[in-house]
């Protein structure tokens, strides 16, 4: 699922997502949540500060975290690999095109250090993010969970490799592989979808909707007219606004399910926002999450569990912008 502005485009191999689809479950065995007990047992208060310290200045950081973790797990498991930078002649995933809006990365080097302060060479960078996007859904009004812990952080990151992240333009088959690629259900799916909720987008995720759209129609005809013409206002042909675009819903700093009554209302953001109402059980899903905020809340934190359950890497780093 992608997450604001320009998300994630898929066109995976069978041997990455059995890879994938293996280590959700094999990675979830070694993950629990008394893994740092003994070893760093004030971990997840030291995230929770440096995440609110940054959210007090910043009311846009909560969404880049939610959407760095989604980023991350969907490219080699949840390893942190979407933190590490180019080196050489190698582009790392955080410079691939659709993390080129991915931000807010000092807050994660923030709680690293304080992380490493307390207790160095112990905590991975992937259990460093993966608290800190479920603190931003806490402080963003949404519901809490308990994360389990004992991610290794990756080795490895291909800019390459961020084609294979799905794309605001996916219909539901599309989005449907590629989540099922990651052991990820339709339930998952819808679940996961409702992340947008929170963050902003760039007119180019969305500007094939509003103009142009086929031989048939200049506006797409799964958007409403009044949505449309508000988008074109934001996004002229000409003289755009440098980082011009749209909130993902007017409540774009609130975690709530307003995202799911904007898609009934044919004012899906984007193509694979709006592609689920394609089918009975996903438009059953969005129907359901629009009219009860507590049965979102419920199946966004199984859905986040599971999904923060893919695992992939091999290390601790002491820096999560380079390797060890």
């Amino acid at each position: 699922m992608e997450l604001p502005s320009m998300s994630m485009a898929f066109v995976a191999a069978f041997c990455l997502s059995s890879v994938l689809i293996s280590s959700i479950s094999s990675g979830a065995n070694a993950l629990s949540l008394n893994y740092y007990e003994k070893t760093c047992p004030d971990v997840d208060s030291i995230v929770t500060k440096a995440v609110n310290n940054a959210m007090m200045r910043d009311k846009t950081v909560p969404a880049a975290l939610l959407r760095m973790h989604f980023h991350d797990c969907f490219i080699r498991g949840c390893d942190a690999s979407v933190l590490l930078k180019s080196k050489g002649k190698n582009r790392a995933e955080k410079d691939g095109p659709p993390n080129a809006s991915l931000h807010s990365f000092y807050v994660i080097d923030n709680a690293k250090k304080e992380v490493e302060a307390s207790c160095p060479g112990v905590v991975s960078c992937a259990d460093i993010l993966a608290l800190a996007a479920r603190d931003a859904v806490v402080f963003s009004g949404g519901p809490t969970w308990d994360v389990s812990k004992g991610r290794k952080d990756g080795r490895t990151s291909k800019a390459s490799e961020t084609t294979q992240l799905p794309s605001p333009t996916f219909n539901i088959a599309q989005l449907q592989q590629s989540f099922s690629q990651r052991g990820l259900s339709l339930d998952d799916l819808v679940a996961l979808s409702g992340g947008h909720t929170l963050g902003f987008s760039h007119c180019s995720s969305f500007q094939s909707r509003i103009r142009n759209f086929n031989a048939t129609h200049d506006i797409d005809p799964s958007m409403h007219p009044s949505f449309a013409a508000s988008l074109r206002g934001v996004c002229p042909k000409k003289n755009r606004a440098k980082n011009a675009g749209a909130t993902m819903d007017p409540s774009s700093t609130t975690f709530d399910n307003t995202y799911f009554k904007l898609i009934l209302q044919k004012k899906g953001l984007f193509s694979s926002d709006q592609s689920l109402l394609s089918t009975p059980k996903t438009k059953d899903l969005v129907t359901k999450f629009a009219s009860s905020k507590a049965t979102f809340n419920k199946a966004f934190v199984s859905s986040m569990i599971k999904m923060s359950s893919i695992t992939g890497g091999q290390e601790v780093r002491k820096d999560c912008r380079v390797v060890n």
